[in-house]
């Protein structure tokens, strides 16, 4: 049941009629016709800019058409009455039973909120994709948070969805991680080592260090890199890569797809996804112009192999291969996003770090040009995490040498707390982490505020239980013993999760998901204060089972969407707090 999609449909059912009676003229268009909550709550219960946006290829005034469907909406017995406001806007009151209605489902319908906007396409969704060096920090983690909550979000809207991981093991950086392995392997036999500018230092290399002498004693003892460079590469590459699984399992997420950049290489992958791009009569050898600004003094004009990212775009030309005839970085990523495209999918999410904003016009200038604009490409880009404790920038561990890990964050606080934080910002926006505050028990931490609202509805529950009232069916009670304004706000509120989760998976943003769950917890928590002062209000009613039952249904109706929203972004609901 989705309530302002259904409303809508009677909006366009009505339009629909006042054309057949001439009232309005053929071929309008009602793509940007939207029922919505009203800005201010005072003005009913929904609101439909119907009127504004048709007024003009319409040819009419907006409150002449306001007021002509006004009179038609009349007939819809779930609407109790429509006024036009202002300049041609009509506000909507809904009846009672509606909202009851809305109740019932969200009881009833373990489906309630999902949606069939995806209509199982196919979406690839890529995320940390962090370089195969190191443990996560805390920078990867919003990104894990986001993509994740992202995909999961998506499956919720009826998706079909793939958790894809990019392993950065085809560069320079993995010769610079064996060779970093390999000093705490000869470590590891005792003897003094030196990392010098460019090695990884992090601790967190000693127990790799130590594999490595389980498994080949010293047989790498005193031989040149010709040696063990390649095996101590793919040594370290799998090493790290458990690390890294290790550290995605304890903040929940879990990968569909681990693909290897060094698959690329040597397979002929590259130089087929260049090929299709020349075939296109996109590749070209030219001369780029020099870069604007302060010349770099190694900076010399030469002649490449280039991409006309411009006709996709793209502020400039993209080299793919070097005057040298190595291959630039851009080309195993154009190799690796046509891979994408052949595997079928009807749309890609990559998720960067703030710091790879100079890739996003040139990555969507390839997957356009690779899937001849049949495929778009979404790229989401996360911004940085600000650790803060007592007031102040704050630094938990040496152990990774000069980053924040990821597990030391979770050890603090806690996969749900630290999940549900990433995702009270946009994923564009700079995050304060601040422990003392997300570990606060007030109604300023939205991890807590939202949690206490779950953790509330399963008290009452078992004061229920205890108090001998049947709640196996809370379907099945009348809802009219629970329709005072107070309580008719809460299932209002419930009535619009459906439409807030399409909004959230049309536009890639979970963080709306976390916004609507606490604006959720704030009504359940307003009722139970009402409460206090108006007995009518109290959720067990002393002798009253039916009102009790009926006022139970509305806040455990809130519950189940929270569950469900919590689900999405990865956090297990409380049932008591600790």
């Amino acid at each position: 049941m989705n309530l302002f999609a259904d409303i809508r449909s009677s909006v366009i059912t009505s339009l629909e009629a006042m054309i057949a009676e001439g009232v309005l003229p053929e071929g309008l268009d009602f793509a940007n016709v939207a029922v919505e909550p009203p800005r201010d709550a005072s003005h009913g219960d929904m609101a439909t800019n119907a009127a504004m946006v048709l007024a003009k290829p319409a040819k009419a005034k907006p409150r002449d058409i306001a007021e002509a469907l006004a009179a038609k909406l009349a007939a819809d017995p779930r609407i109790a009455g429509a006024e036009v406001a202002g300049p041609g806007f009509l506000n909507l009151r809904l009846n009672a039973n509606v909202w009851a209605d809305v109740v019932k489902a969200a009881l009833s319908d373990p489906a309630f909120g999902k949606s069939t906007l995806g209509a199982d396409k196919k979406i690839n969704v890529e995320y940390v994709s962090a370089n195969p060096t190191g443990p996560l920090h805390v920078g990867h983690t919003r990104g894990a948070v986001f993509g994740d909550a992202l995909a999961s979000l998506l499956d919720y809207a009826g998706y079909d969805v793939t958790r894809e991981y990019y392993i950065n093991d085809g560069g320079a950086q993995v010769d610079v991680l064996a060779r970093s392995v390999y000093l705490r392997y000869l470590e590891a036999h005792g003897q003094e080592v030196t990392f010098e500018d460019g090695t990884y230092p992090g601790e967190y290399l000693i127990e790799a260090g130590e594999a490595l002498k389980a498994k080949v004693g010293d047989a790498y003892i005193d031989k040149g890199e010709q040696y063990w460079l390649e095996d101590v590469r793919e040594f370290g590459t799998d090493a790290m890569m458990q690390m890294i699984r290790d550290d995605l399992a304890s903040i929940g997420v879990k990968m569909d797809v681990f693909y290897s950049e060094k698959s690329l290489y040597g397979t002929g992958r590259i130089e087929a996804a260049i090929k299709d791009l020349d075939d296109k009569g996109l590749i070209y050898r030219g001369t780029l112009e020099p870069p604007k600004g302060k010349l770099p003094e190694d900076w010399e004009a030469r002649e490449q192999t280039l991409f006309k990212s411009t006709e996709f775009g793209d502020d400039v030309d993209r080299p793919i291969q070097k005057s040298d005839g190595a291959w630039t970085y851009f080309a195993p990523d154009i190799a690796y996003h046509f891979d994408k495209v052949t595997r079928g999918f009807d749309e890609l999410i990559d998720v960067f770090g703030a710091d790879h904003g100079g890739y996003v016009k040139r990555m969507k200038a390839a997957v356009a040009a690779l899937s001849g604009n049949s495929v778009p490409l979404d790229i989401k880009l996360t911004q940085l995490v600000k650790l803060f404790k007592n007031g102040e920038p704050f630094k938990m561990s040496k152990r990774a040498g000069t980053f924040i890990m990821l597990r030391d964050l979770v050890e603090q606080v806690g996969a749900d707390v630290t999940r549900f934080h990433m995702l009270t910002r946009k994923n564009d926006a700079p995050l304060d982490f601040d422990f003392d505050k997300v570990t606060e028990q007030s109604k300023d931490n939205p991890v807590f505020y939202v949690q206490y609202a779950s953790a509330r509805v399963h008290s009452v529950l078992r004061k229920a239980a205890e108090a001998g009232i049947d709640t196996s069916d809370l379907a099945a009670a009348d809802m009219a013993l629970a329709s005072s304004e107070a309580e008719l706000t809460l299932a209002a509120k419930i009535a619009e999760w459906p439409r807030l989760v399409e909004i959230a998976a049309k536009g890639h943003e979970p963080h709306r998901i976390a916004f609507y769950l606490y604006d959720l917890a704030s009504e359940v928590h307003a009722l139970w204060n009402r409460g206090n002062d108006d007995l009518s209000l109290r959720f067990l009613q002393e002798d009253d089972v039916p009102a009790s039952q009926a006022k139970i249904a509305l806040i455990l109706a809130a519950s189940v969407v929270i569950s469900h929203g919590l689900g999405i972004l990865g956090v297990t609901p409380a049932e008591e707090m600790r």
